[in-house]
């Protein structure tokens, strides 16, 4: 009898994957998703000034002024405009430029004499990431020149207490490194649903569901041949993907262990595939069920600790976010694959998987004979 459930589950699956291989709508996705977007994620969105453009309007023309548009270079800033006053606000309306300072007539005389002396910064705050960033940048810049220039050195007041960074897992502090693995985990999430809702809703718009209620087969070995088949596409999709794009193509160090990172995954992808099914009973069309994802979908990746830790959350989220699949996998995957974490210090995300995962599979099953028994 197991035997013969065993390999009603296997054939159900291949026929799943077959099903799957022969739409290129799907296949499509799930290339785009481990390849271009995990690069996207990674490379993009770069959280540090980038080639920032600037525009100086000098009305000094002095050693000082010169010294100030020197000092703004690549790759924070391309190199700087010089307009007029007339012209900046024209470029900066147009979008020509973030960020515009003016130096004002005889500001080198005062420094010099030590009056207090003001520059103007305009700053597009459109740009919200750039402007964010790059005022802080623009003042640093100016303090340090103007500070050389008075001193004639890099003089700096020694102080009794220093303080030597540190930066463990990521010494470079490179953005790249967070987001391309991140980007991984969201999409083992995000594409496990939709594969199995995709699967079950195709099935139940052809008719082929109802065929299959006329063999052989009960509405566990169906949910179950969904879960591993759709399960081990998205897992290999994410282990290709880690090997080549994250570590080939962005070049990113693992420290940790793939296979056990695979391992949480699947304990994830039990979860995710079982959390796909459901939806898929409560939606009656493809339409439906893209909205319920929306729903779904965002909350559990935006507050799983991937985007912001959760400890900076409200502590009603952290609790209620105890309960997603996506917070432990975000917490195993981190400590994983950027601490090279054992077992020993991951076990616990990983019960957590499996508790969850199994609730959500009876959750699911429970609703899918329903919707059988309401078919037959």
């Amino acid at each position: 009898m197991l035997f013969s459930s065993l390999a009603n589950i296997w054939r159900l699956g291949v026929k799943e994957l077959w099903s799957l291989w022969r739409d290129p709508v799907m296949l499509i996705l799930i290339i785009y998703t481990f390849t271009a977007s995990v690069y996207t994620a990674a490379s993009a969105m770069p959280d540090t000034l980038h080639n920032a453009s600037i525009a100086i309007v000098d009305e000094d023309q002095s050693q000082l002024s010169n010294r100030i548009t020197s000092a703004f270079y690549p790759p924070q800033f391309v190199k700087p405009r010089t307009l007029t006053q007339q012209q900046v606000d024209a470029a900066m309306d147009a979008g020509d430029i973030t960020f515009a300072l003016t130096i004002p007539t005889g500001f080198q005389r005062d420094v010099l004499s030590g009056k207090s002396v003001a520059l103007q910064l305009n700053v597009d705050a459109t740009r919200m990431s750039q402007a964010f960033s790059g005022s802080g940048y623009v003042q640093q810049i100016v303090a340090a020149e103007v500070s050389e220039f008075v001193q004639r050195h890099r003089a700096t007041t020694t102080l009794p207490v220093g303080i030597e960074l540190r930066a463990r897992f990521n010494p470079g502090l490179e953005k790249m490194w967070f987001g391309g693995l991140m980007q991984i985990i969201n999409n083992v999430t995000m594409l496990s649903i939709i594969l199995t809702g995709a699967a079950l809703i195709r099935e139940r718009e052809h008719g082929t569901l109802e065929h299959l209620l006329v063999m052989p087969v009960t509405p566990t070995e169906i949910m179950l041949a969904k879960v591993w088949s759709m399960g081990a596409v998205v897992l290999f999709a994410a282990a290709v993907s880690l090997n080549l794009v994250v570590r080939g193509w962005l070049k990113v160090p693992i420290e940790g262990s793939i296979p056990l990172f695979l391992a949480g995954a699947a304990l994830c992808l039990f979860a995710t595939t079982a959390m796909g099914i459901f939806l898929a009973t409560v939606a009656r069309s493809m339409p439906q069920f893209g909205l319920l994802m929306v729903l779904i979908l965002l909350p559990l990746q935006m507050l799983s600790g991937g985007m912001t830790p959760r400890e900076s959350m409200p502590q009603f989220v952290q609790n209620v976010m105890l309960f997603a699949p996506t917070t432990h996998f975000v917490d195993l995957g981190q400590a994983i694959l950027y601490r090279g974490a054992g077992i020993e210090t991951v076990w616990k995300p990983f019960l957590w998987l499996a508790c969850i995962g199994s609730v959500l599979f009876w959750a699911s099953l429970a609703r899918f004979r329903k919707t059988l028994s309401s078919m037959a």
